[in-house]
């Protein structure tokens, strides 16, 4: 198998995520318990919650990089299988790093917890909107950039599918504009606009810890979000984590980067399957797996050995 491990961004954590997986297998609680004493009450919180709590982004960043890490350390020693290429969408980036041997997973959930705390901070509740647009991506961008405030794309998520953010005014009149052109638009609930440049402030008080944290070497490559490319040289990857804040997510790209590598597995760590669902709009004909429970780990062996 040709396996890329996809780690998934926000919006796919649940309260207990990854609890069978760490209690089955003692890599993954060690990973657990790493994550508690890097930020202490993290794993209650992702274990038992309130689900309000950890859905706060600045808690829901780091959960999700443990319950991420966890499964795939997990699946790593019990199947003896390595990927030859990783992803992660968004901040799933950074679980892909971990897992890649570049980021300790201790920096990864301090550099996460950062980065949802300033994510948060950037804009003013209400200032800034996000909306998924089904339809032409050329279409799309073209509105955008046509609005006199700050609106861009923020993530290609399918051929159809892109999310657009900025500010509520310009996202609100890029809809307007899309919607009469025929374009499905539905507004997300969300806590800021992600991936525009209204998150500025958020990538330039990130980018000290980015510039001081240890990166080594990389034992598969990770294709970068802002680029869809191949990143196997750590000199970059602080560059390429900064402007991934503001930066649009290529995940269509992405995958397509991975599958021209020769990739014939899609495998996604950690809770939901939403990266999976992207995967098979991209490339209906891929295989894809999912890795988020012990179950899901014991029927992979059992279905590869």
């Amino acid at each position: 198998m040709k396996i890329a491990a996809l780690f998934p961004g926000q919006g796919s954590h649940a309260v207990g995520m990854g609890a069978d997986i760490a209690a089955a297998f003692p890599v993954a609680g060690a990973a657990y318990a790493e994550a508690e004493s890097t930020l202490p009450g993290l794993r209650a919180l992702i274990e038992s919650g309130p689900l309000d709590d950890l859905t706060l982004t600045a808690n829901q960043q780091p959960a999700l990089v443990a319950a991420s890490v966890a499964a795939y350390r997990a699946w790593h020693a019990h199947t003896g299988l390595t990927p030859m290429v990783a992803a992660g969408h968004s901040l799933g980036e950074y679980s892909a790093l971990v897992a890649a041997g570049v980021l300790s997973l201790a920096d990864a959930l301090r550099l996460t917890r950062q980065r949802g705390e300033l994510m948060q901070r950037a804009v003013p509740v209400g200032v800034g909107a996000m909306s998924a647009v089904m339809g032409d991506p050329a279409a799309i961008e073209e509105v955008c950039a046509a609005q006199p405030g700050v609106v861009q794309p923020a993530n290609f998520n399918a051929p159809t599918q892109t999310v657009i953010s900025g500010e509520k005014t310009a996202v609100d009149a890029a809809a307007a504009e899309l919607k009469a052109r025929g374009l499905k638009v539905i507004p997300l609930k969300v806590s800021a606009p992600f991936h525009c440049a209204l998150m500025q402030p958020a990538a330039d008080g990130l980018k000290p810890a980015l510039d001081a944290a240890t990166y080594g070497g990389y034992a598969f490559p990770v294709v970068a979000n802002v680029t869809a490319e191949i990143s196997d040289d750590p000199v970059h990857t602080p560059e390429l984590l900064h402007r991934q804040i503001t930066g649009s997510v290529r995940w269509v790209e992405t995958i397509r980067t991975l599958a021209g590598l020769g990739v014939d597995t899609f495998v996604e760590f950690g809770p939901g399957a939403v990266l999976t669902g992207l995967v098979k709009r991209i490339l209906p004909d891929a295989r894809t797996v999912n890795v988020g429970t012990a179950e899901q780990i014991e029927q992979f062996q059992m279905e590869n050995a």
